[in-house]
């Protein structure tokens, strides 16, 4: 059997972490069905679990270190 996941849309502030509430940026597609949204604290704390209950994990993280535009390029 093959299993054919649909890309997933981007993540946006209004999907929230389902252990503490805050933006979530990773998203669990279960292998059972459902999906869970996590703060990148929560999911790195849960990363191992999740890992084995998996079918995809979507995984937005690097939003938080990326820089949208240089300041010094906006003051000239």
């Amino acid at each position: 059997m093959t299993t054919v996941l649909t890309p997933a849309s981007p993540l946006t502030a209004a999907d929230r972490c389902d252990r503490c509430g805050a933006q979530a940026y990773l998203r669990v597609v279960l292998l059972s069905g459902g999906e869970l949204l996590f703060c990148a604290h929560h999911g790195r704390k849960f990363e191992p679990e999740l890992k084995k209950i998996a079918a995809e994990i979507q995984d937005e993280t690097e939003r938080l270190t990326s820089v949208p535009g240089n300041a010094s390029d906006e003051e000239r």
